[in-house]
């Protein structure tokens, strides 16, 4: 939704000042220009990546529009999931949860919480780690460098997309300047014409130049930026596992755990203590300081 705001935002500012100045907007609608700026950004972008990054971005621009991938009710949801499957773990022994964490789909425990029984990337980096505890032959030590290793090859990965978008948006000034200069090529065919259909041409060219820079910087540029951020919370979600799963292996209790858990969040995220101990008590749990 911020995304359409956004680019609405641009438009407006832009047209509407442009015909404040006495502008006329037809002057604007070049279709060969946006066919050389955009077809040529498309092309260069699929010679500069891989089909993996093409699919990536093509399936995450749509989800930019649908706001940020977490908000303080996921974190939630993951801190009461924690705390309930440790908390098994520590009562009743961790190969009481094998069965829940080898098949989560069909856990009453991960049913419970299907916004993170849906979010495969969370979903498996639990599931994973889960069974190496239950193998228990890794130390904390260990288990920590593996998932750091795991964290960061995620958050490469998830910035490819927006990496690739970037070098677009960079491009299109020069985009737009390559369908100016062709433009330019046209205009100087016709220096015997009158002068007024020679302003037209000129005119007609220096849009595409307008059209790659605002292009560029009040749309593309800003897309990728709303993508890296979308990785960066991505990784900051695995990290609050992360973070509660040590905790655990250290010798702290899953009371104390998912307060290291909470702790990692971003602070727009992050629930209270309270708001965390009432979610918690909601689906059946109520930590206590005696357990």
């Amino acid at each position: 939704m911020l995304l359409i705001v956004g680019l609405l935002v641009v438009a407006f500012s832009v047209l509407v000042g442009y015909v404040g100045h006495g502008g006329n907007l037809q002057v604007l609608w070049q279709p060969y220009e946006l066919l050389i700026i955009f077809g040529a950004a498309t092309g260069g972008f699929i010679i500069a990546n891989p089909m993996k990054v093409i699919r990536d971005v093509i399936a995450t621009v749509p989800k930019i529009l649908g706001g940020a991938p977490y908000g303080k009710e996921h974190y939630m949801d993951l801190l009461a999931l924690l705390y309930e499957i440790l908390q098994r773990a520590q009562r009743d022994g961790l190969l009481s949860i094998e069965d829940d964490v080898d098949n989560p789909h069909e856990s009453e425990i991960f049913q419970a919480y299907p916004r993170i029984l849906n979010d495969h990337a969370a979903l498996e980096f639990l599931c994973d780690y889960l069974r190496l505890m239950i193998g228990g032959n890794m130390n904390p030590f260990e288990m920590e460098n593996l998932m750091d290793v795991e964290l960061e090859t995620h958050h490469q990965e998830a910035e490819l997309p927006a990496a690739a978008v970037a070098n677009v948006a960079d491009a299109m000034p020069g985009f737009g300047i390559i369908a100016a200069l062709l433009g330019v090529v046209i205009a100087l065919g016709y220096l015997d014409a009158d002068i007024m259909q020679i302003g037209s041409l000129v005119a007609a060219a220096l849009v595409g130049t307008f059209i790659g820079i605002l292009a560029g910087y009040a749309a593309i540029g800003p897309i990728s930026q709303a993508m890296k951020h979308r990785a960066r919370e991505k990784t900051k979600f695995l990290e609050t596992i992360k973070l509660t799963l040590l905790a655990v292996l250290n010798g702290y209790k899953p009371v104390v755990a998912v307060e290291f858990g909470r702790k990692a969040m971003y602070e727009a995220e992050r629930p209270s203590f309270f708001e965390l101990e009432n979610h918690v008590k909601g689906v059946g749990n109520q930590p206590t300081q005696e357990e």
